[in-house]
């Protein structure tokens, strides 16, 4: 954080070290695009990552010790996301300001972007208790378990793979 404290000089220390970071990245994009390309896949043993950019967890709850995070983790294995999750944002105010900010994103091409949700925003206004998500890849533990390469060698409808992936083109049609 002290060394690049905000986007323009992550992406210039990112440029002077060859990479081309996409322009309208904000600071957490970016970090996430340097922990996706060399942190995540040397994960091999079973590792948690914790306190995500605020800028890419737009739906979790801030850090009380960081306002720049949020208290979100993901799990990784072999170098692979297999699970996600963290405290849900409760409060209607913060979750509004920042649907704002990724609704400006939108406008300036953040094509992840979230739209404000105002139907969200209002059911948050009636007082939502503290909860969390957490969801967890079964498709890519199975990619893990048989040691496959793409979920599509593993998802459960086989007629929505291409005969390229590994499906059958006539059972393909059969199936639609």
């Amino acid at each position: 954080y002290e060394a690049y404290p905000d986007a323009p000089s992550l992406a210039a220390e990112m440029r002077s070290r060859g990479h081309e970071p996409d322009p309208k990245s904000n600071w957490g994009k970016l970090v996430d695009s340097l922990m996706a390309k060399y942190v995540e896949p040397n994960l091999v043993q079973p590792t948690f990552l914790t306190d995500y950019p605020r800028d890419v967890s737009p739906l979790a709850k801030g850090s009380p010790d960081d306002a720049r995070q949020v208290e979100r983790f993901e799990g990784f294995i072999a170098g692979m996301e297999v699970c996600n999750a963290f405290r849900e944002l409760n409060d209607p105010v913060d979750q509004l300001q920042r649907f704002v900010d990724e609704n400006y994103r939108a406008r300036h091409g953040d094509d992840e972007a979230h739209p404000i949700d105002e139907d969200f925003i209002e059911a948050l206004s009636y007082g939502m208790p503290p909860t969390g998500g957490f969801g967890m890849g079964i498709d890519r533990l199975t990619m893990l378990f048989t040691d496959k390469d793409t979920i599509r060698e593993v998802i459960l409808f086989p007629h929505l793979r291409t005969q390229r992936d590994g499906g059958d083109e006539d059972e393909a049609e059969a199936a639609s």
